[in-house]
């Protein structure tokens, strides 16, 4: 999992698209995103940097290529977070939680369902 490489914004937004919908042609991508629709070949530079970085892999039907994620939304995140609370909360998720708790940004009911989660997640 720590193989796992970061997305810019541009990259992230193109996985999302993918993530919501499957695989996609770019036309298709290009339609899950918002005003101001970028330029087809935006979309398909970004593409291919997402296949060069091991995110993406598509089938060829003629000279259309149909994407696909290979790193699954849930792996992206998880990734995410681990960056994050080694970054900034030395490596504690407990101090990350804490952070968000003292700030507001986490409700009682969202603490405890988050802690429930964990729970299940040490039970596997």
């Amino acid at each position: 999992m720590s193989g796992i490489k970061t997305l810019t914004k541009a990259e992230e937004q193109i996985m999302q698209a993918l993530w919501q919908i499957g695989p996609a042609f770019v036309k298709d991508i290009i339609e899950t995103l918002p005003a101001p629709k970028p330029h087809y070949n935006t979309i398909s530079t970004l593409v291919k940097i997402l296949i060069d970085k091991g995110f993406v892999d598509f089938k060829a039907y003629g000279k259309s290529h149909q994407y696909f994620p290979l790193v699954t939304k849930e792996e992206y995140s998880q990734n995410t977070l681990q960056q994050v609370a080694k970054g900034y909360f030395a490596g504690s998720f407990k101090n990350m939680v804490s952070f968000f708790v003292k700030k507001n940004d986490l409700s009682i009911l969202e603490l405890e369902s988050l802690l429930e989660q964990i729970k299940k997640a040490e039970n596997k």
